[in-house]
């Protein structure tokens, strides 16, 4: 995933900039960059941030990234940003979403003169820099970037700093979220519209899909306006927000409860406590606890001085590792206790299976799993949610093939995806029996969408519904 962010002030923008970025930590764990227009023209600074913080590698960098105008990100895959110098003159870009078709890009603009691409380790091309060179076959800025979401196959959200202004732009069908904030003599635009909040600034616009605008200390300009057909990513609430930010009017941590409410609807299972899998099942319990009258309560306790993010290294058995040693169990609440835990997803199934057994050696009576989305189903090809290589990574679809062999149809697949199909039902009694729950049960799509309270012809529902 990653996460974009720029500032353009009449005054320096380096602690905004500095700041927003860095609320954006929880979107990647690989690396993040920063750069500006001052008096001295553009500065940059990428560093690493697997293994320490954002704020810490770039805290000593401040003073060389001095300017009023400028953007950043936090990337869980490419360097960036980049500086290109071209006949659109010299600019920064930044971008998070993902990119299917680049090898048919990349030959494209050979045939239309360009002459190389800088290859990342393992040969592969840095997606940002094949969205610049898109950007520059056209002529002006605008039509570069217009011209780069129409060949662009999967999603891309963009921010170009020039020395005048930003350009933003929303990516073609708003898979991804961009919010414009403004504060006297001083605009900026997010990712995350809970980034700007405490730096002063208030809520100014929500980019539509494919919208572009340009902003500059003064003013917010539209260069493009918003296209009708939208497919705002539903994970984005679900697991990837954070619980303060809002996205086409709905909060991130409203929605959860909202989600952990209709969850309890759907249940008749009495436990002595609910409780979510920390962090982002946590809003999903308490929505369940308020709704069944079941005591809402932390078992285990996240230890996030040393180990702040599960998902930080590259490894899978070294993520399981960390998430396993992160959580302290508190005894006097599993002990001969039955529990009802709500994480925000079951993907490859290992670590919330790690997390049960964990508690019936604490003394458990009974572990309920209630995942706050339905099955996974499906790779994202939308966007970077996961570094798994095959759907078959999926849990679900592990079991599939098992059951139906290894070219399964569309069909078939449609009704594994079906939670009133029988399909359905023996996969998650094969997943509960696999994983050791003593109940399971997930929320259904037609309950997630509802929860949301967005358009359903809004919403991309992809990896549970296998829906475009």
């Amino acid at each position: 995933m990653g996460g974009i962010f720029g500032v353009a002030s009449k005054n320096s923008c380096t602690l905004d900039l500095f700041f927003g970025v860095d609320y954006h930590s929880h979107l990647g764990t690989k690396r993040g960059g920063m750069a500006v227009y001052g008096a001295n023209g553009f500065a940059r600074s990428i560093h690493n941030i697997e293994n320490s913080p954002f704020r810490t590698k770039f805290d000593g960098d401040l003073d060389e990234l001095e300017g009023t105008i400028g953007i950043g990100c936090i990337s869980d895959n490419e360097p960036q940003p980049l500086l290109i110098q071209s006949h659109l003159g010299s600019f920064a870009i930044t971008t998070v979403g993902k990119i299917n078709n680049q090898q048919a890009l990349v030959e494209r603009a050979y045939e239309n003169g360009h002459i190389h691409f800088l290859e990342m380790s393992g040969g592969r091309i840095n997606p940002t820099e094949l969205t610049a060179a898109l950007i520059n076959q056209k002529s002006t800025i605008t039509e570069g970037l217009l011209y780069a979401q129409e060949q662009i196959e999967g999603s891309m959200s963009i921010l170009i700093l020039t020395p005048e202004g930003i350009y933003a732009s929303r990516d073609r069908l708003g898979r991804t979220p961009i919010m414009v904030g403004y504060k006297e003599d001083a605009f900026c635009v997010s990712f995350e519209s809970f980034a700007y909040i405490n730096l002063g600034y208030s809520d100014y616009k929500e980019l539509g899909p494919g919208e572009i605008v340009y902003i500059t200390p003064e003013s917010v300009e539209q260069m493009a306006p918003p296209r009708e057909e939208m497919k705002m990513c539903s994970f984005l609430w679900v697991y990837y927000g954070y619980p303060t930010s809002t996205y086409e009017g709905i909060n991130v941590e409203t929605m959860r409860y909202e989600c952990g409410k209709m969850l309890a609807k759907r249940d008749d299972v009495r436990t002595d406590i609910v409780a979510g899998v920390p962090d982002s099942g946590i809003a999903h319990a308490v929505g369940y606890a308020n709704e069944s009258g079941i005591p809402f309560a932390r078992p285990f306790i996240k230890y996030t001085p040393t180990w702040p993010r599960s998902f930080m290294p590259q490894s899978q058995n070294q993520r399981n590792l960390i998430a396993r040693m992160k959580l302290i169990p508190v005894d006097a609440l599993i002990r001969d206790k039955s529990l009802l835990l709500i994480d925000d997803s079951i993907v490859r199934g290992t670590q919330l299976g790690e997390t049960t057994e964990f508690l019936y050696q604490s003394g458990a009576k009974e572990v309920h799993i209630r995942p706050a989305c339905p099955p996974l189903m499906f790779g994202c090809p939308y966007l970077n949610f996961s570094r798994s290589n095959s759907e078959l990574d999926l849990i679900t679809r592990r079991i599939i093939r098992e059951r139906e062999g290894d070219n399964v149809p569309d069909d078939i697949l449609a009704d594994y995806a079906n939670p009133d199909s029988q399909n359905y039902k023996e996969m998650v009694e094969e997943i509960r029996k696999m994983l050791n729950f003593t109940t399971l049960r997930y929320h259904r799509l037609d309950d997630l969408v509802a929860s949301i309270g967005v358009s359903p012809c809004k919403l991309c529902t992809y990896c549970w519904s296998g829906k475009k």
